[in-house]
């Protein structure tokens, strides 16, 4: 049997050089399901995106094909990397795409928010991050937000690029940006971390949170993730969502020991 893939629209093509196209997904000529493939603005136009991968029960088999032929595409549309996101739930599509050699990049993850209210550590506090302070913090957290990116594939100049819309993006006033906190933990009167907390899609949104290097293993981690928790509820939302990168053990183990859960799991392969 032969699995092609057959456009149901005219390739989209916006300004700023992103494409994208619906298919119906046939095998001998029998239309089985639908596949959207699409680059996408924030990731640049080197980068494609399987936004949907659908086949009907009976034909659910070739789904893997079906994949490999949306990668040809991808390839023809001049791209060099191919994503996908797995719903946390769905164990056999992210073993699918592991063995069409797909890697974990990083995943989301959530929790409900109870009605009680995290409580600081004793001796810790918060603080709004100063002006100045948001200015040392905002160079290093753009710097480390592209290695991240490099180090799992992205181009140096794309991921630069990325870092530079992702953040200016999210805090166009800095932190007097509506919707956002950006707040310093201290411990005992000396800084020990930072925080950024946004308020997206209904929920709040971990964007950032990192602890000092000298002051690491201390505990000032879970602290900060009291922090947020703290500041959600405060500003009303029930829900707390956050990305971790994969290989971040140390990330992972204490999101999961604090009650969050995978919604998302996001891949990504390197098209040679």
């Amino acid at each position: 049997m032969t699995t092609t893939l057959r456009p149901t629209e005219p390739l989209q093509c916006a300004a700023d050089g992103t494409r994208s196209r619906r298919y119906q997904v046939c095998v001998n000529s029998r239309p089985v399901g639908q596949v959207h493939l699409a680059t996408d603005p924030g990731s640049g136009p080197s980068v494609a995106r399987i936004h949907e991968l659908r086949i009907e029960e009976p034909d659910r088999g070739r789904g893997t094909v079906a994949a490999l032929a949306a990668e040809e595409v991808a390839r023809g549309w001049g791209c060099r990397q191919i994503e996908v996101t797995v719903p946390g739930a769905a164990a056999g599509a992210l073993e699918l795409t592991r063995a069409l050699g797909y890697v974990l990049r990083n995943r989301l993850m959530e929790k409900a928010l109870g009605d009680s209210v995290p409580v600081l550590p004793s001796g810790s506090a918060d603080r709004p991050m100063t002006r100045d302070e948001y200015e040392i913090w905002d160079r290093a957290g753009r710097q480390q937000y592209a290695e991240d990116w490099i180090r799992r594939g992205v181009p140096e100049a794309d991921a630069l690029a990325k870092a530079s819309r992702d953040f200016g993006g999210a805090l166009p006033q800095g932190p007097a940006t509506a919707n956002m906190w950006l707040s310093v933990l201290e411990h005992e009167d000396v800084p020990v971390g930072d925080l950024w907390l946004g308020r997206r899609g209904g929920r709040a949104f971990v964007y950032d949170v990192g602890v000092r290097a000298e002051q690491r293993g201390r505990g000032h981690g879970r602290a900060l993730m009291r922090l947020a928790e703290a500041q959600a509820t405060a500003a009303g939302l029930d829900r707390i969502a956050l990305n971790v990168f994969a290989g971040n053990t140390p990330a992972e183990r204490l999101y999961e020991s604090l009650g969050y859960e995978t919604t998302e799991y996001c891949l990504y392969k390197t098209l040679l």
